[in-house]
C-alpha cells in the first residue's frame, strides 16, 4: 500500500487537566503544555491528540460541552491556544483535536432553547420523545449507570442522554445538526489543526423507533451499546463528513467506536472507503469482564493471555491491507497499562512496561502513547471511595452498591482500584519535588504517590529508563517500513504465557517475543539464524530463555 504520514506517526496523548500547570492554580493549562512540547518531541512523537480545551461545565472532565468554539478559561484562551499550536507545528509535531458531537453539555445554548418547547428553531437538535405509559420510552441504560432518559417538563417529553443527563445527545436526523457540526469542523482545521480523534462517533446514528435493549438476567435496564453501535446511517454521516469537510485539508482522524467489529470497521477506515483513518476500538481493553452481565466491565480479574493475544491478532487480519488499525494500551478512560496487563510491582515495573510498549509499537497500525505511559506510570490504588473523582466511577459505586447491592463495598472498592479511569488521570509526574513538578498550587486531583521514584527527571536522562525505551521503539518505526506496512502472522496462539509474531514486507521478516509472566521460559522461534537483533528490555541475550516479562526483537533479511 502506498504509505501515508499517519501511518508512519506515533501519536502521544495529553489529558490536558493533568499534564502541565503554568499558574499555580493546581489544573493543567495550555501554556503548561507549550512549555513542554520539547519533551514530547525528544520522545519522538509525531502528533499530540489534546484531549477537550473547550467551554464546559466539567460534569465529565470537558466531554460535556457547553461552545465548541471557545477555550475553557481554567485552560487559557485562544491566543494561549494559537501560541501552542504554533510552537507544535515549528517542533514539527501535529495536533489532534477531541471532537465531542454525539451529544453536548445541557448548558449549550442550543440544548437551552431546545428544551423550552417543540416549536422553536432546535427544538429538534436533540432526541425527544414523549412518555409510554408514563415512564421512560424505552429501557436503555445509560453508559453512566441509571437510564438514558430524563423528564424536561417544559417540554412534557424525555430527552435522550447515553452518558449524564447533563449530556444530551445530538439529532443527527437533523441535516442542521449536520452543518453546525461542519462549521465548528472547518473553524478549528481553518486554526491549522492537523485532524480529529472523534468521541464516540459509532453512536450517533441511532436505531429507527429506538427499540428496546436486550437486557441481562436481573438487570434493571437493557444494554445500549447492542442496540446503538454502528447504526443505519453511520457509514452516510461520515461520508458526508469526509465529503463536506475532511477531504479539503490534510488531516488524520480516528474515531472512538464501542462494540465495533473488524468486519464494520473496514467500511470505516477502508483505505478507499473516504470516511476516516482508523478507529479505536475495544476488543481487548474490554477483556475480563464480571461474570455477572449486570456489571458490565467492573472487575478486577486479570486478562488471560490467550484472549488477550485473540483480540489483537484479530484485529491485525482484518484489517491488513484493507484499512488502519490505531494501537493503544490506555488512554483517559483505561487505567494504566503496567498495572493491568503487566506487573506495576517494583520488581517487574520496569521490564513489564518495556515489554507492553514493544508488544504494541511491533504491530501494523498507528501507535498511541499516553502520558506518562511513556515513564511506566503506575495505577494510583486508591481505597476509599472519598478519593474519587471520576463521574462513571462514582455512579457505578453508586448503581451497584447502593442502589442494586449487586456487590459490596469493598468488592467494589477493589474493582475501582483496578479499572477506574481515575487511575490515568493523576497528575503527570515530571520530578520528584513537592507536586512532581506538576504545580507550584494544589492539584486539582491528589497525584500517585509513587512520583518521587517515577518521574521524567529521573528517567529522561537514565539510558536504560522506560522514557528512552519508548524513544528507540519509536525510532525503530521510523526506520523500517517493515515495521509499518509488513503483513501480521501470530505464532501459536494457544501459548498462555508468550505472545509471538511475525511481520513480514518486501523480502524481510520481523520476529518478535514477548513473555508476559513473571517466570523464565525457554521458546525458539530460529532466533538463532536472525541477521539482527533491533531491540530488547534486557541489556543482554540469552538465546532461547526469556526472563520474566523478557521482549526481543529481530531482524531477519
Amino acid at each position: 500500500m502506498e504509505k501515508q504520514w499517519w501511518q508512519n506517526a506515533v501519536v502521544y496523548q495529553v489529558y490536558p487537566r493533568s499534564f502541565q500547570d503554568s499558574d499555580g492554580d493546581g489544573v493543567g493549562d495550555l501554556a503548561g503544555l507549550t512549555e513542554r512540547l520539547p519533551y514530547i518531541k525528544k520522545l519522538g512523537a509525531d502528533v499530540i491528540w489534546l484531549n477537550p480545551i473547550y467551554k464546559s461545565p466539567d460534569f465529565d472532565n470537558g466531554y460535556d460541552i457547553s461552545d465548541y468554539r471557545s477555550v475553557q478559561p481554567v485552560y487559557g484562551d485562544m491566543n494561549q491556544f494559537e501560541t501552542m499550536l504554533a510552537t507544535a507545528h515549528k517542533l514539527g509535531l501535529k495536533l489532534l483535536m477531541d471532537l465531542v458531537v454525539n451529544h453536548t453539555s445541557d448548558q449549550h445554548e442550543w440544548f437551552q432553547k431546545s428544551r423550552q418547547s417543540k416549536d422553536n428553531p432546535y427544538s429538534d437538535y436533540y432526541i425527544w420523545r414523549d412518555p409510554v405509559d408514563g415512564h421512560e420510552p424505552n429501557n436503555w441504560g445509560s453508559y453512566f449507570n441509571g437510564s438514558t432518559w430524563t423528564f424536561e417538563p417544559k417540554r412534557n417529553q424525555y430527552y435522550l442522554h447515553l452518558f449524564a443527563p447533563s449530556q444530551p445527545d445530538l439529532n443527527w436526523e437533523n441535516p442542521k445538526v449536520h452543518d453546525e457540526v461542519w462549521d465548528l469542523m472547518r473553524f478549528w482545521l481553518d486554526k491549522g489543526v492537523d485532524g480529529f480523534r472523534m468521541d464516540v462517533i459509532s453512536l450517533i446514528s441511532k436505531p429507527a423507533g429506538l427499540p428496546d435493549a436486550p437486557k441481562a438476567p436481573g438487570a434493571v435496564y437493557g444494554d445500549v451499546e447492542a442496540v446503538v453501535a454502528n447504526g443505519p446511517k453511520l457509514n452516510d454521516y461520515l461520508h458526508e463528513m469526509h465529503d463536506k469537510v475532511l477531504s479539503h485539508y490534510d488531516v488524520m482522524t480516528v474515531g472512538e467506536m464501542p462494540g465495533a467489529t473488524a468486519e464494520g470497521a473496514i467500511t470505516y477506515t477502508g483505505l478507499d472507503s473516504h470516511e476516516l483513518n482508523m478507529i479505536f476500538q475495544s476488543a481487548h481493553v474490554g477483556l475480563s469482564a464480571n461474570p455477572d452481565k449486570r456489571l458490565g466491565k467492573w472487575n478486577d480479574a486479570p486478562v488471560k493471555l490467550t484472549e488477550l493475544k485473540k483480540a489483537l491478532s484479530d484485529w491485525q487480519y482484518a484489517l491488513d491491507g484493507k484499512g488502519w488499525n490505531s494501537l493503544f494500551w490506555d488512554n483517559h478512560d483505561q487505567p494504566r497499562a503496567v498495572s493491568r496487563f503487566g506487573n506495576d510491582s517494583e520488581q517487574y515495573r520496569d521490564v513489564s512496561a518495556k515489554m507492553l510498549a514493544t508488544t504494541l509499537h511491533m504491530l501494523q497500525g498507528t501507535p498511541y502513547v499516553y502520558e506518562g505511559e511513556e515513564l511506566g506510570m503506575t495505577n494510583v490504588h486508591y481505597t476509599s471511595l472519598d478519593q474519587y473523582e471520576d463521574l462513571e466511577s462514582l455512579n457505578a459505586y453508586d448503581e451497584n452498591v447502593t442502589k442494586e447491592k449487586i456487590v459490596d463495598k469493598p468488592t467494589m472498592l477493589k474493582y475501582l482500584s483496578h479499572i477506574s479511569r481515575d487511575n490515568a488521570r493523576t497528575p503527570m509526574h515530571w520530578d520528584d519535588s513537592k507536586n512532581a513538578g506538576f504545580t507550584t498550587g494544589t492539584p486539582w486531583f491528589a497525584l500517585n504517590p509513587n512520583y518521587t521514584t517515577i518521574n521524567a527527571k529521573e528517567e529522561v536522562d537514565r539510558d536504560d529508563s522506560v522514557f528512552n525505551y519508548y524513544r528507540q521503539l519509536i525510532a525503530l518505526r521510523h526506520s523500517h517500513d517493515l515495521i509499518v506496512l509488513g503483513d501480521y502472522e501470530e505464532l501459536d496462539p494457544n501459548d498462555d504465557q508468550v505472545f509471538a509474531y511475525r511481520r513480514h514486507y518486501n523480502g524481510q521478516t520481523l520476529l518478535v517475543i514477548n513473555n508476559f509472566t513473571d517466570q523464565t521460559v525457554t521458546r525458539d522461534y530460529d532466533q538463532g539464524n536472525a541477521n539482527e537483533k533491533l531491540i530488547g528490555n534486557y541489556a543482554d541475550d540469552q538465546g532461547t530463555t526469556f526472563r520474566p516479562y523478557e521482549s526481543k526483537v529481530y531482524l531477519f533479511k
